[in-house]
């Protein structure tokens, strides 16, 4: 369906876009909120069709190319915002097609409080894009590393865990057990072996690009001062986040991240449950295991500001470290010792943690 001209294009409030891989649908709503135009464009021709329309609110989903597609209308004058696909969905009138979720996606980009997705630079995509093929190099390592313990457990050979056990030990199995393992079994576990080794290679390569990118990146540098935060997880975050302008403040992005509890509160009372798992996945696991680094060695935690004392031998474990949020009883003085400290804690919660911390530092 062609686009309308005259007055219904001159008065355009917004316009929305269905992007797809080779057509895009576009509807364009008037100030009046009714519908101005529809219509459908080749890939190609997104340029030319946009030069013609009055510099607007372009509204899209944030899906592939979206990005492209933003910087491109950007340049042309227009304002893009890109919008997260369930935010769209219940603006969808009727029945699934292409012009109704265009319609729909322009509704939504007229919204006042709707949070949009930040528009993500050249640098920021190549360097997602140096993130996503280490994680399928690591995905394809591990796959590789488990079906050689499963062709070797086949075989009645146990092998203990962790990588460097099996590449220490490989050669000296094939070598010993040569009367147990068939020659065919023995050069399909050479074969993946070298497949093995060829995923390091590439890993090594893609890691260190990363690093390097770091190096000259000013926020990388600035996120490596916090504690448990290295190369991989700074530039990670400055691939998804840029410098973090679409978040206020740091529980923004912290529920943005998803590892916060789950609301579903009603009637007055509040009911939190386990973690949303929003956001990255992948940006979630990397912080999750620099925590737990952090939490594992616990001589260091000083250095952090995370305790106070010297790790396993502090010995005077006093109330006035323990979260201000839990209760603890006034007969526990400040020169208490951990034994004391935790018997005046009359929470179960409180004496679990303490168990657990003690657990850690021995």
């Amino acid at each position: 369906m062609k686009a309308k001209t005259g007055s219904d294009t001159a008065l355009l409030a917004v316009i929305g876009i269905d992007i797809g891989k080779e057509v895009f649908h576009l509807v364009g709503l008037g100030t009046d909120g009714k519908i101005a135009f529809r219509r459908k464009i080749r890939r190609l021709g997104l340029k030319d069709a946009f030069e013609r329309l009055p510099p607007c609110i372009v509204g899209m989903e944030a899906c592939l190319s979206a990005h492209f597609v933003s910087r491109t209308l950007r340049a042309l004058g227009h304002e893009p915002r890109i919008i997260p696909a369930i935010y769209v969905k219940p603006f969808v009138k009727g029945q699934k097609n292409d012009y109704n979720d265009a319609e729909a996606i322009a509704e939504a980009a007229l919204r006042p409080n709707l949070r949009f997705v930040q528009e993500k630079s050249q640098d920021q995509l190549d360097l997602q894009a140096c993130h996503r093929v280490r994680a399928r190099l690591v995905s394809r390592r591990t796959a590789t590393i488990n079906q050689i313990r499963a062709f070797l457990i086949e075989q009645g050979i146990a092998v203990r865990s962790g990588p460097r056990a099996l590449r220490t030990s490989l050669c000296a199995i094939l070598e010993n057990r040569k009367d147990e393992i068939s020659p065919r079994m023995a050069r399909l576990i050479l074969d993946l072996y070298k497949d093995w080794c060829h995923l390091d290679e590439r890993i090594d390569t893609v890691t260190g690009e990363i690093e390097e990118l770091s190096r000259i990146e000013a926020k990388c540098q600035r996120l490596m001062t916090v504690p448990g935060i290295g190369p991989v997880i700074s530039t990670g975050l400055v691939a998804a986040i840029g410098s973090g302008e679409a978040f206020e403040r740091g529980r923004d992005f912290g529920a943005w991240l998803g590892p916060v509890p789950r609301q579903y509160s009603t009637g007055g009372r509040s009911v939190l449950g386990r973690i949303s798992k929003r956001g990255s996945k992948y940006l979630r696991t990397l912080l999750i295991q620099a925590a737990k680094v952090l939490l594992m060695r616990p001589h260091n935690w000083p250095r952090y500001s995370l305790a106070r004392g010297s790790g396993r031998h502090r010995s005077d474990c006093t109330e006035t470290n323990l979260p201000s949020r839990w209760p603890t009883s006034s007969r526990a003085s400040p020169g208490a010792s951990c034994a004391t400290t935790n018997t005046s804690i009359p929470t179960l919660r409180s004496r679990r943690f303490s168990r657990r911390l003690d657990r850690v530092r021995d």
